[in-house]
């Protein structure tokens, strides 16, 4: 079983509101890169799979924010992958800061092909590398 992927990122000053805490809109952000880092860690550099005709496309986002990061905070964002379908995957991001849950959420991604963006069913080597 392969264990969640954790990516942390510090907050800067210039992600965050008025309320001096992380403008809700940056968490997506922060997402696309633990993404683009867990694609790493498992799969190998993004462009590798734009190389080999796949690529990804959110089809769903959905936040529930509990608490704010703000500035300087160290946020921790674990990436488990819930549901490998045949087009489509599914990660449950979780934000903290240290124990402090922050958000979580579900984001459906599915495959696609780069040219034409339609649909297609996800290499078995990804399912692999995805699966726990």
């Amino acid at each position: 079983m392969l264990t969640v992927f954790v990516h942390r990122m510090r907050v800067r000053y210039s992600e965050c509101d008025q309320q001096g805490v992380v403008f809700n809109g940056n968490y997506l952000f922060f997402y696309d890169v633990a993404v683009t880092e867990l694609w790493r860690d498992r799969i190998g550099p993004y462009q590798g799979m734009i190389d080999r005709g796949y690529d990804l496309v959110v089809a769903e986002a959905r936040l529930r924010f509990v608490a704010g990061a703000r500035f300087d905070d160290e946020l921790d964002i674990a990436m488990p992958v819930h549901h490998l379908g045949t087009t489509s995957m599914i990660i449950r991001p979780v934000f903290r800061v240290g124990e402090r849950l922050i958000a979580d959420g579900e984001i459906r991604h599915v495959f696609v092909d780069p040219k034409t963006l339609t649909k297609k069913p996800m290499p078995e080597d990804y399912r692999t590398a995805l699966s726990g």
